[in-house]
């Protein structure tokens, strides 16, 4: 199998962040699907939210944060 790589016009990882970000044009409208890599080869998707400035904004980076903590704990927890 070939090694495929996404553009980073659609997946790249954020600075300063543990997490990457999927981008969706859709009618003019910019969407953003932020996740981070598990066990080195899955991604795991936590916030999903319309774009409208250039920066992600703080508020959705703690959402991830929390989310992602979350989500490695209930893994820890149940062995995966």
């Amino acid at each position: 199998m070939e090694n495929e790589k996404v553009p980073k016009t659609y997946f790249k990882k954020l600075s300063d962040t543990d997490f990457y970000e999927v981008r969706i044009e859709l009618g003019g409208n910019i969407y953003r699907l932020l996740g981070f890599f598990h066990n080195g080869n899955i991604v795991i998707f936590i916030n999903g939210f319309q774009k409208k400035t250039q920066k992600t904004p703080k508020s959705e980076i703690e959402v991830c944060e929390a989310r992602m903590k979350d989500f490695l704990k209930r893994s820890k927890e149940n062995g995966k």
